[in-house]
């Protein structure tokens, strides 16, 4: 009932390919280029002294996305930085470690992490301009049509499931809803918990709400997605489609034609929203600062890398048989780089996002987007 389609596939990146890479790593990569499949929870070795070769020694912790790969092969080496390249493709992971225990020199990151940190002075990290994870929200809202609800204001005092209200997914939704289709926040009641399993949406350690919201922690013993089958809940917003949506024909998208959605949404903000950024641990950045500008212009020509073997005709480098069809139709509407790096090609969306956390309590006042980072690309 909820396929994969190939247009969800692009947008949130082509990361098939993990498994045969990380499988061939421990042969591919030398000393100076490392990749580590998974590694231990105990906090990784600090910086403290440059490697035999001359280079600061660094971790980095992220997913291996389409963008990421030449890193990972070494096709691309930031300068000074013997990097090791640690591959978690679990970002709440990532989010908890990093957030908990600085357990990274580097690290894809929670936008609305960082972000809310940043404005409670609380934040030992500095970020880049460099964006490993994008995709549009509209698909993620997934409704029970026996509770009535057919169009976005329909949600109004509803109770809504959500993995992780403080989520950047989630402050995404709400901001869409408020924004484009007025509906009045205030009104929803919040049941939290992971979508597909009993619990709770990983370990985070995330900064409190300026002002109280109707959250219930679901502790139920149930999924989100056993409630909404239920009836105990009416809707869910997050990071995907519960999996009750493939035995209930009740439970939908709110928006059956997300793709025409998102397209015309873009058309008209220049918001494509930003899931995760780069940050680098403050005491690493303090101490060789050269290697913010390193990282991120080895991710920029990393991600430009990927977009040029993604063009590529000849033989697809993806399993998706229409790819340079949806490539032809993406570059309609974004032009030559729909995934850009740097402030100010991402202004309408940083601006959103700011903007969207300030309004729901998670921020004491808007940020200027140029104070977040410490490079503007």
């Amino acid at each position: 009932m909820f396929p994969i389609s190939r247009r969800s596939f692009l947008k949130t990146g082509v990361v098939g390919i993990a498994s045969a890479v990380a499988t061939a790593g421990a042969g591919l990569f030398g000393p100076s280029q490392g990749l580590a499949k998974d590694v231990p929870s105990a906090p990784s070795k600090k910086t403290d002294a440059p490697a035999q070769s001359g280079m600061v020694p660094m971790t980095f912790a992220c997913g291996l996305y389409d963008r990421m790969v030449p890193l990972v092969t070494g096709d691309v080496r930031p300068e000074g930085i013997d990097l090791k390249f640690l591959v978690i493709d679990e970002p709440r992971q990532i989010f908890d470690r990093m957030g908990g225990k600085q357990e990274f020199d580097a690290s894809e990151f929670s936008s609305s992490e960082f972000i809310a940190r940043y404005s409670a002075n609380q934040c030992p990290f500095v970020a880049l301009p460099a964006f490993p994870s994008r995709i549009f929200r509209h698909g993620h809202i997934t409704v029970n049509r026996k509770a009535g609800i057919r169009t976005p204001k329909d949600l109004e005092g509803k109770r809504v499931g959500v993995p992780l209200y403080t989520q950047t997914a989630a402050i995404f939704i709400r901001g869409l809803l408020q924004h484009e289709y007025g509906v009045d926040l205030s009104t929803i009641r919040w049941v939290q918990g992971e979508i597909d399993v009993a619990g709770s949406h990983g370990s985070p350690t995330v900064m409190p709400l300026l002002k109280p919201v109707p959250i219930e922690i679901n502790r139920t013993g149930k999924s989100l997605s056993q409630l909404i089958d239920e009836g105990a809940i009416d809707a869910i917003i997050g990071t995907g489609v519960p999996a009750s949506a493939r035995t209930n024909p009740n439970i939908q998208r709110l928006f059956p034609n997300y793709h025409e959605v998102e397209r015309d949404y873009y058309k008209r903000t220049r918001i494509f929203p930003i899931m995760h950024l780069v940050v680098i641990r403050r005491d690493v950045y303090d101490k060789y600062p050269f290697v913010a500008k390193s990282l991120y212009t080895a991710l920029c020509k990393s991600k430009d890398m990927a977009l040029a073997k993604m063009r590529e005709g000849g033989a697809l480098r993806y399993m998706l048989p229409w790819m340079l069809a949806e490539i032809d139709e993406i570059e309609e509407v974004f032009g030559s780089d729909h995934w850009p790096y740097g402030v100010e090609a991402s202004r309408p969306t940083l601006e959103a996002l700011v903007t969207y956390m300030y309004e729901q309590n998670m921020i004491a006042a808007p940020i200027r987007i140029e104070k977040l980072f410490i490079l503007q690309g």
